[in-house]
């Protein structure tokens, strides 16, 4: 008589909701954003330059100082250094003062941050109007309309945009203000951000354009086309929501590129101007204060750099998190 024993089998456990239910890209986007260090240290310094920014005023009265406050008694007379060490660092001015002015350098930088994101991403959100609309009607239509469309870019393209924004500036502001009127601020911030939007359009228009040309013959757009949707509704409930991933790429990386614009645009003195708060303006005046004050040149370049890198580096992050093939 032979023993035969049997293992006894468990039967799995049923799967749960949270089992079956699957990820959504961007919830696959997310996730992989979160694992990516790269992204998570440079998307904490955007939150941080982007509440120093919008809570410049309260700084502002927790430090105690205004960027336009000057302290001319803590200022040598004999060559306008600020007193004390490096560029006058002390416990009340925490980057020191600027040379001549007397200006507190912390405060302005704060208030530079405001000055310059305000511009680059309103630059980048009319620009990225401009170009979707733009590139999904010539990738869409096709025909003229992306021959009209397409020689337009290349137009723009062909312009040389300093040359460009050094006559245009000017010309504009002698058309609405006399050669001895005082330019207000608001009104060179808007003339900045339509020079931007004037060049600023075309890359994101061929991305669109090319993204189009590839969806326009699936079969969720001809089973629209076949239902007898409108125009719009196959630009902008079709297609659209299926380019969220390049045109959120594309404008992370045209933030950066507008800040450092501006700030350049304000060096040459055609941007921006003293006594405005600006990365251009203080940079510019700290030229003539490089070997008695280097201090003056560091931190407002530190700070563009490191806004500039941060939005660089999360805008790579995120271009690898939303790619459905990255390995990252």
């Amino acid at each position: 008589m032979s023993l035969s024993t049997e293992i006894p089998t468990v039967a799995p456990p049923p799967p749960t909701e949270v089992d079956v239910a699957g990820r959504s890209p961007g919830q696959l986007a997310w996730a992989r954003l979160r694992r990516d260090r790269v992204a998570v240290i440079s998307g904490g310094l955007l939150v941080f330059f982007l509440i120093l920014a919008v809570a410049a005023p309260l700084v502002e009265l927790l430090y105690g100082i205004g960027p336009y406050d000057q302290f001319q008694e803590k200022l040598r007379r004999s060559d306008g250094l600020p007193l004390g060490y490096a560029g006058g660092i002390s416990r009340e001015h925490w980057f020191g003062l600027e040379p001549g002015s007397g200006r507190d350098i912390f405060i302005r930088l704060v208030y530079g941050i405001r000055t310059s994101l305000f511009i680059a991403v309103m630059a980048a959100l009319l620009t990225s109007l401009i170009g979707i609309t733009l590139g999904i009607l010539a990738g869409y239509l096709g025909g003229w309309v992306d021959s009209v469309i397409s020689w337009l870019t290349d137009f723009a393209l062909a312009l040389p945009f300093l040359i460009f924004a050094l006559a245009v500036m000017p010309t504009v502001e002698l058309r609405f203000y006399g050669p001895r009127d005082e330019v207000p601020t608001w009104f060179r911030v808007a003339v900045l951000i339509a020079i931007f939007a004037a060049f600023g359009w075309t890359g994101m228009a061929r991305l669109v354009r090319g993204q189009v040309i590839s969806l326009r013959e699936r079969e969720f757009v001809e089973a629209a086309r076949a239902s007898g949707a409108g125009l719009g509704h196959m630009l902008f409930r079709q297609l659209l929501p299926n380019l969220w991933a390049p045109i959120l790429v594309s404008f992370s990386l045209a933030v950066p590129a507008y800040v450092t614009g501006e700030a350049a645009l304000s060096f040459l003195n055609i941007g921006i101007r003293d006594p405005t708060p600006d990365f251009g303006v203080m940079i510019f005046r700290s030229i003539d204060w490089l070997q008695g004050d280097p201090a003056y040149v560091f931190f407002p370049g530190v700070t563009i750099f490191a806004l500039v890198l941060a939005f660089n580096l999360f805008g790579d992050a995120l271009r690898d998190a939303l790619d459905p093939k990255s390995s990252r």
